[in-house]
């Protein structure tokens, strides 16, 4: 059996020719860098997302770290982010000079706990950082209530959850200043790195793009202390062309993760992930808790089936971030989702799971 982990070459296969078409576009251009290609992919994207701006970035932490700059954060502020999830966004809190101050998850949904955020705000705190954490939306009106009652900004880390909502309206664009991952494994990937930043605000799109862009808006003129942090025409031309297929590959990402949640109810110790029913989810990654990871994940690999682990260790327990003077213990939700949850294989063009359903089965009914 080969089941790996991801597999890019079901979804790109049918529409390679579309690619190719774009890659000569832009190669015949001789134009790479803050074209016509990024300024229709920004224009889509934020169409299709429902928000005024959208500015093409080079990558997902460059797009939260420049959404902070935008909004004034840095030394001396503090920024809530919560205590399981990618370290990037830990990282662009303190590439901004602030500092993260952590709040646990729900430990259903995995997504920040609103009913943990307000007890660690303090007068030094300038923001809230909630991350949709493996495809779901966070619960984005208490949020936003919060932020509002204690005078503070909101970014979104939008990129695991493309096109996910909560009450109906798109994440991305709840948020004063948001930040999104084009990293080609995301639902929407390009073929290198990417990001963008959306907003409502006028002021602060247009201060994302001097900043972006070496503090300049003229060439050779630099009105703010800047930095090279632009998505490229390449990268723009081939997400706009796979931004007109996201819709229904989100479509087949359900599907898939319905099919899981439906077979594996009840099968050994399994925890299935949950969907708050105000949020939709669009399964970036379907995460499963076992007591039994380590095993389950040897066992897969003996078996060819890839699984990964989201994330084995949480931002307080990284060595990067000793110097913050957590301990094992202080968080004991994000501790236990790290030791026990496993990413089962989830792919455009993956067809049947049956294969890895069956050998979970097997594990558990034969230990």
């Amino acid at each position: 059996m080969n089941i790996p982990f991801l597999n890019l070459h079901p979804l790109h296969d049918p529409i390679r020719e579309e690619l190719k078409v774009a890659f000569e576009e832009v190669l015949n251009n001789s134009w790479y860098i803050l074209g016509q290609k990024l300024e229709a992919f920004e224009t889509s994207w934020a169409a299709w997302l429902g928000c005024r701006h959208a500015v093409g970035v080079s990558n997902g932490l460059d797009a939260l770290f420049l959404s902070l700059k935008a909004l004034g954060v840095g030394p001396g502020d503090e920024v809530i982010v919560p205590s399981n999830t990618y370290i990037a966004t830990v990282l662009a809190v303190s590439h901004a000079g602030a500092t993260p101050v952590l709040v646990e998850p729900d430990p259903r949904t995995y997504n920040i706990d609103p009913d943990r955020i307000e007890a660690a705000i303090t007068p030094r705190t300038r923001a809230i950082m909630p991350v949709h954490l493996y495809g779901q939306a966070c619960e984005m009106d208490r949020i936003m209530a919060i932020a509002e009652k204690h005078g503070l900004f909101v970014v979104e880390d939008n990129a695991q959850a493309h096109g996910a909502t909560w009450k109906g309206k798109k994440t991305g664009t709840f948020g004063h200043c948001n930040g999104t991952s084009f990293y080609p494994g995301k639902n929407l990937g390009a073929l290198g790195d990417g990001g963008i930043v959306t907003t409502d605000d006028d002021a602060l799109a247009e201060k994302v793009r001097m900043l972006r862009n070496y503090g300049s808006r003229q060439k050779y003129v630099n009105e703010v202390v800047g930095y090279n942090m632009r998505l490229d025409e390449l990268q723009a031309a081939f997400l706009s062309v796979k931004l007109k297929y996201l819709d229904a590959w989100t479509q087949e990402r359900q599907r898939l993760a319905a099919l899981y949640t439906e077979i594996l109810q009840g099968v050994g110790d399994l925890v299935l992930p949950e969907t708050h029913p105000d949020a939709t989810h669009v399964w970036h990654l379907y995460v499963i808790r076992t007591r039994h990871r380590d095993a389950l994940q040897d066992y897969f690999k003996q078996r060819g089936i890839g699984t990964l682990i989201h994330y084995p260790v949480p931002p307080h327990l990284q060595q990067a971030y000793a110097h913050l003077g957590y301990q094992k213990g202080d968080f004991p939700i994000a501790e236990e989702l790290a030791e026990t949850c496993q990413s089962l294989p989830l792919w455009v063009g993956m067809g049947e799971i049956r294969g890895v359903v069956e050998e979970i089965e097997k594990y558990f009914y034969a230990s």
